[in-house]
């Protein structure tokens, strides 16, 4: 018998991987995937949502490219799992998944490919929308500019393709890589972390997912829950899961907040402080990376991407050293050994002048 068995569980319930059937609408998440539907079905060129790392913003994207209907929109779901691709790489990867089988290795040609597809949707009234998570990974100002490039297609009555790029807040710090492509955002939203209502909801929601039909969960316990995650959903479910394991190993019915407190102690998890690095978020990207329609395994990075690695892991010439600021120094003297007890006192008397006088 496993946990599963033990608390009458059909599967795991807090997997970390972003399966969508887990997909939890909470309040600021439905407000978000409405004002991100908005931007595609008017296609306002460029939307943004951002959020901290464990937010749901992966698990989002995935929901959102599920609720665009196939006779509306060529959609694309691209995951960016390193920040070394090149502008080329992504342009041909884009153009892949909105249908043109073999893109150009010309870069002047393949946007040409991707204009004549474009205004091809255009005019079958479908439209082209390509969700880009991770897009913090989006690190130079030529990714920039090319995206401003691609802006630029447009039909007499509305852009030819729009953008929702799903990332860490430095996304904000990249976009202004290249200003104009910045004052173009149409829509931004951030998602925040639960309040204590919506992280019960959330751990109830997911255990009825998984079959549960009992209490599991004593309200003590989801309130130390809360408390430890700081309302953040992948925190929620590493320290649910695990309490879970821990719960069947004591053959506890219902777990209580003494099993929580000892779980967080061997996490290490506080819940006084915030992740802060992209660690965590390319760890999950690479864990569940897939690509409906278009989201790559990530097995193995394409070999555009073991290109781009090999080269960056070339030997380089070191960088120059900074420039340093130094403090004005007193002419060097020459000590030489002296001879008599006179020449001693002489080049001292001339030292103190020295450092007293500049």
């Amino acid at each position: 018998m496993n946990y599963l068995d033990f608390y009458k569980l059909n599967e795991e319930p807090f997997s970390s991987a972003p399966d969508i059937k887990f997909y939890y609408n909470s309040a600021q998440h439905s407000k978000a995937l409405v004002r991100l539907m908005y931007a595609v079905d008017s296609m306002k060129g460029l939307a943004l949502l951002i959020g901290d790392i464990g937010t749901g913003k992966t698990t989002l994207a995935r929901r959102m490219l599920d609720s665009l209907p196939e006779e509306e929109y060529e959609s694309a779901l691209l995951v960016i799992i390193h920040s070394g691709i090149t502008a080329d790489w992504l342009l041909k990867k884009i153009a892949m998944q909105l249908g043109i089988p073999d893109p150009s290795e010309n870069k002047i040609a393949l946007l040409s490919q991707l204009y004549g597809r474009l205004n091809e949707l255009y005019e079958q009234h479908k439209k082209a929308v390509v969700l880009i998570d991770e897009a913090q990974m989006l690190k130079t100002k030529e990714m920039m500019e090319e995206f401003r490039g691609l802006l630029n297609l447009e039909a007499p009555d509305r852009k030819l393709i729009t953008f929702v790029f799903f990332g860490l807040p430095e996304i904000e710090e990249n976009l202004l890589l290249d200003s104009p492509l910045a004052q173009r955002v149409a829509l931004k939203y951030r998602l925040e972390s639960f309040n204590y209502e919506s992280t019960e909801a959330y751990v109830k929601h997911r255990l009825g997912l998984a079959g549960n039909k009992d209490e599991i969960f004593a309200p003590e316990a989801i309130e130390k829950i809360h408390a430890y995650s700081k309302g953040i959903p992948r925190r929620i479910n590493i320290i649910s899961s695990n309490a879970l394991f821990e719960g069947f190993l004591v053959k506890a019915k219902v777990i209580d907040s003494k099993i929580i407190d000892g779980v967080v102690a061997d996490l290490g998890i506080t819940g006084e402080k915030k992740e802060t690095t992209a660690t965590a978020d390319v760890a999950e990207a690479i864990e569940g990376s897939f690509i409906v329609e278009s989201v790559e395994s990530s097995a193995a990075p394409a070999p555009a991407v073991q290109e781009i690695v090999q080269q960056r892991q070339k030997p380089s010439a070191p960088p120059a050293a900074p420039k340093q600021v130094q403090e004005p120094q007193r002419p060097a003297a020459v000590k030489a050994k002296p001879k008599k007890q006179e020449d001693q006192d002489e080049i001292d008397s001339i030292l103190d002048k020295l450092e007293k006088g500049g």
